[in-house]
């Protein structure tokens, strides 16, 4: 089953809240099927936000209040087209962000990782899972343009990633 997932995190609502227009508007240009968020929504505007655009998944970062935890969890793995995804947003006081995310699914089996935290773009395959970090759409910090990712799924274990970049 062909699928398309927009992968979004860091999205630091109200605080960026003036961003969130633009960075809808480009994920909904994506036509995704799915929308995954990766922690540090900081509100629930943000999910309410992207679900009207597709259904969401999520998960909650270092900076989400009780509230967001309680709903989403800090961590889960989400099936669809056929695929595995490892959803954690990747921080802990411990190793590199990346180092996190790949410890946090080391022993079950997913075809990808999506997290988030460090807001720097990744999208590289290590041992056969796809690691995906897709930057902010809302607040770039050092990186020199906003960003997302889109997951193509082609069907079971087959997934084609890429960042999405764009201005403000």
């Amino acid at each position: 089953m062909k699928m398309r997932i927009a992968v979004v995190s860091d999205t630091h609502v109200p605080r960026f809240a003036s961003r969130l227009h633009a960075a809808l508007e480009r994920v909904a240009a994506a036509r995704p099927d799915l929308i995954l968020h990766c922690g540090d929504l900081t509100s629930l505007e943000a999910t309410e936000a992207l679900a009207r655009i597709g259904p969401v998944e999520a998960v909650a970062g270092n900076n989400d209040g009780p509230e967001i935890v309680a709903r989403y969890g800090r961590r889960r793995i989400v099936t669809a087209g056929g695929v595995r995804i490892g959803m954690v947003h990747g921080d802990g006081r411990r190793g590199t962000t990346l180092g996190r995310a790949r410890a946090a699914f080391a022993e079950e089996r997913v075809d990808a990782i999506a997290f988030g935290h460090s807001h720097i773009p990744y999208v590289e395959r290590h041992e056969g899972v796809w690691l995906v970090n897709p930057g902010s759409p809302t607040d770039r910090r050092r990186q020199p343009r906003f960003s997302f990712a889109i997951l193509d799924v082609s069907g079971p274990g087959s997934i084609s990633p890429r960042l999405v970049y764009f201005d403000a």
